[in-house]
């Protein structure tokens, strides 16, 4: 038996956990199924490969909440409802991989034989079906499985060597310019190995100046390594909630407004953190972003679109149409970010009056270049698993800009036409390639 990578329900982002709680306090009877989907699909798994990933989705069923695990949550995240609590601390809790994860592959085509193995490359069709409550988990899991696995047997072509320096020396460069950061990089992480080493890079530059930078560097989204750490877990919500919502009660007209009314019931209004404003475009979230929300959230994240006309565009909200004073009102830049796009980034936001924060992820860590041709970027994948339907109702997202669209074209078309949605793409959008064009 293979040994298992994910040891710890901690081991998935901070987001996850309070959406679970979310749905387990609003709709405990709701019924899903997740869809994985590999943007990169000129990117192909072998069958040594697969069948690892069998075994590490099988092992996902011997997990649980320790009672330290919980007495963590309750410490870090104390708005988490007594009722959730109590659930996910039963012996009874656990994940049912074998039933609710069906994965299938299939031969991609005769052009995809490996040139120096022979070996056929496969497809991989993964689905989640279940209770929303029982398989919310999966996702991260599931995805940083998948992504080991690639880099386990498929492209092996890149090593460890000189991880923590790299994210030292990232760190080191966002401290020295004054940016605030988090480590968001689970999810298409190369391996468990590699966001050990990131975190172990990072702290090396936060402890060298502890005072300063221990205020700039806020935290990891994943929770078992903020645990590990001790620095803080980070997030707040995922598309997958507004996307739920909007499923469930078929009103995308209000589905902004309904999801943030269903969060700060379950949690709190002073508890609201970042609203995600992109899962049927930015212009139509706005509509609702108004008070109580826009006064409570502490600010927006941007995940999808051209950053610069983002930060305008969230700006005139702020201080021209709410007229909310300057610098008081956070933007968190989180989609496919670099360093030195942090800082180009960074001096927008000052520019028109937003506190600029950021949310790394895989340029921490799935950043590795050939072992034999160090000039040749050892490209990541860009991989999802996200609600394809709840309770036999298609789930949707329409991105700000196209490449990151999701769903069923039928409904999305329709919903296009209710929302009065315009179709958008920028310089940067290039799903097969984002970290590499």
């Amino acid at each position: 038996m293979t040994t298992p990578v994910i040891k710890s329900l901690l081991d998935t982002d901070m987001y996850k956990l309070t959406m679970h709680a979310a749905v387990f306090t609003n709709f405990p009877e709701s019924k899903v199924v997740y869809k994985y989907t590999n943007r990169s699909s000129q990117m192909k798994f072998t069958l040594d490969g697969i069948n690892w990933l069998k075994e590490q989705f099988h092992s996902l069923a011997n997990l649980t909440f320790t009672a330290e695990d919980i007495q963590y949550l309750k410490t870090v995240i104390p708005y988490l409802p007594y009722n959730y609590i109590q659930y996910i601390s039963s012996p009874e809790f656990k994940l049912k991989p074998d039933e609710q994860i069906k994965f299938t592959y299939e031969a991609a085509s005769e052009g995809d034989i490996n040139d120096t193995t022979g070996k056929q490359f496969y497809d991989l069709h993964i689905f989640v079906e279940g209770f929303w409550k029982e398989t919310i988990l999966y996702e991260i899991p599931i995805l940083a499985l998948v992504s080991e696995a690639y880099f386990k047997f498929t492209e092996t072509d890149w090593s460890y060597e000189n991880q923590v320096e790299i994210a030292y020396q990232k760190a080191k460069t966002l401290f020295q310019n004054n940016a605030k950061f988090s480590e968001f990089g689970t999810r298409r992480r190369r391996s468990y190995r590699t966001q050990e080493l990131v975190l172990q890079g990072i702290m090396k530059a936060v402890n060298e100046n502890a005072e300063v930078n221990s205020k700039l560097f806020l935290g990891t989204s994943n929770v078992l390594f903020a645990k590990e750490f001790n620095v803080k877990p980070i997030g707040t919500v995922a598309h997958e909630w507004i996307m739920g919502i909007a499923s469930i009660t078929g009103d995308y007209v209000n589905a902004n407004k309904n999801s943030m009314k269903y969060w700060v019931e379950t949690f709190g209004l002073d508890n609201a953190g970042l609203a995600l404003t992109d899962t049927f475009g930015t212009e139509d979230f706005l509509k609702s972003f108004i008070p109580p929300y826009s006064d409570k959230y502490v600010g927006v994240r941007q995940d999808s679109g051209d950053p610069e006309e983002y930060t305008k565009k969230i700006a005139h909200h702020y201080h021209h149409v709410l007229k909310l004073p300057k610098d008081t009102k956070v933007i968190c830049y989180s989609d496919s970010l670099n360093p030195e796009k942090a800082i180009h980034y960074a001096a927008i936001a000052k520019e028109h009056g937003l506190v600029p924060t950021f949310g790394i992820g895989t340029n921490f860590t799935n950043d590795f270049y050939k072992k034999t041709n160090s000039s040749i970027i050892s490209e990541p994948l860009n991989i999802v698993l996200k609600l394809l339907e709840l309770n036999g109702n298609h789930a949707i997202k329409i991105s700000d800009n196209i490449g990151k669209n999701m769903g069923d074209p039928e409904t999305i078309k329709k919903v296009k036409e209710v929302l009065g949605y315009s179709e958008k793409g920028w310089i940067g959008d290039n799903e097969a390639h984002r970290w590499s064009a």
